[in-house]
C-alpha cells in the first residue's frame, strides 16, 4: 500500500518538525522518526488501529503527543490529519468520516 498525506497533513507535520527544532536542536528529526515508525505500524496492520469514524482510524505517535488520523482507500492509506493531542479535539475531528 502507498501512504499519501493530504495537503493539509503535510503541512501539520511540517509544522511539527519546525517546533520540535526551534525547541531542541535535533528534536524535530526524532519526531520525524517517531513519525515515520508510526507510519510503519500502519503500513504493517493498518486495520487493527481504532475507528473514530466510518472511516477513519487513529494511532497515536510514541513519546510525543501528537495522532495521526488516516483512510484506507483500495491501494492507499491517506493521511489526513497529524495532530497534537491536546489542541482542541473539533479541528481535526471534523476531518474524520
Amino acid at each position: 500500500m502507498n501512504i499519501i498525506l493530504i495537503p493539509p497533513a503535510d503541512k501539520e507535520l511540517d509544522e511539527a518538525i519546525d517546533y520540535y527544532n526551534d525547541q531542541l536542536a535535533g528534536l524535530g528529526e526524532q519526531f520525524y522518526t517517531s513519525f515515520l515508525d508510526t507510519v510503519g505500524y500502519i503500513s504493517q496492520t493498518p486495520d487493527t488501529w481504532r475507528k473514530i469514524g466510518a472511516n477513519t482510524r487513529r494511532i497515536n505517535i510514541k513519546r510525543f503527543p501528537y495522532l495521526i488520523l488516516y483512510v484506507l482507500d483500495e491501494q492507499d492509506i491517506l493521511i489526513t490529519c497529524i495532530a497534537h493531542q491536546h489542541r482542541n479535539p473539533t479541528y481535526y475531528m471534523e476531518r474524520a468520516d
